[in-house]
């Protein structure tokens, strides 16, 4: 957790604005733990240095902003993106292979857990825009809603933790392991709803 502390100490000094960038440039790819740093903004919300509902909003601006960036890069530039060395470092051809292959499998509702994917989010968010299939307001939609359960969960958990680090450290690994297993069950509850779904179809088409 020694980046937690790294992460608490410049946004002590430098505030809102270091948040915004850092949260920016881990849309990018940058391999900086998204909600390591959520927590550091809360950290300090909770020490008195910044408000915890604006620390909400720029946590939620810096996210939203970085997975828009990524994905105007690859609405706008296309496959010529990947041929960027920063690009071709975040989006290796086996990635993009698996993407495209998530894609096909399960749609858009990709877009919504890549949320909760590091090292998947930024090349899904790429390949979406690269594909030209998904409207930017539906991207925007599916990520903001994502968004709005992982942002507040890390920045009020710093913040409540800020005076307690014991207390902090067992529920990040707690709040990490959770989002896995509401994603779990949610995938659940959809594969099964999908699966009903199919089900009535051929059923229907068998009365036919």
């Amino acid at each position: 957790m020694d980046i937690l502390q790294y992460l608490v100490t410049i946004f002590t000094d430098y505030g809102y604005l270091a948040v915004f960038l850092v949260l920016l440039i881990c849309g990018f790819g940058v391999p900086i733990p998204e909600d390591i740093t959520l927590v550091a903004g809360g950290i300090i919300s909770g020490l008195g240095f910044a408000n915890v509902h604006t620390m909400f909003a720029v946590g939620m601006a810096g996210v939203l902003v970085g997975d828009a960036t990524m994905f105007w890069l690859g609405r706008h530039y296309g496959t010529r993106a990947l041929k960027w060395r920063w690009v071709a470092h975040v989006l290796t051809p086996e990635r993009y292979e698996a993407v495209q292959d998530k894609f096909a499998r399960y749609g858009n509702r990709v877009l919504f857990v890549a949320r909760f994917l590091p090292g998947l989010r930024s090349p899904i968010f790429l390949t979406a825009g690269m594909s030209r299939c998904v409207p930017f307001w539906r991207f925007l939609l599916l990520d903001g809603f994502a968004a709005l359960i992982s942002v507040p969960v890390w920045v009020y958990l710093g913040y409540f933790g800020a005076n307690n680090h014991e207390w902090l450290l067992t529920w990040i690994k707690r709040g990490q392991t959770g989002i896995f297993v509401v994603l779990g069950v949610v995938a659940v509850i959809v594969g099964v709803w999908y699966y009903r779904r199919w089900r009535e179809r051929r059923a229907a088409e068998e009365i036919e």
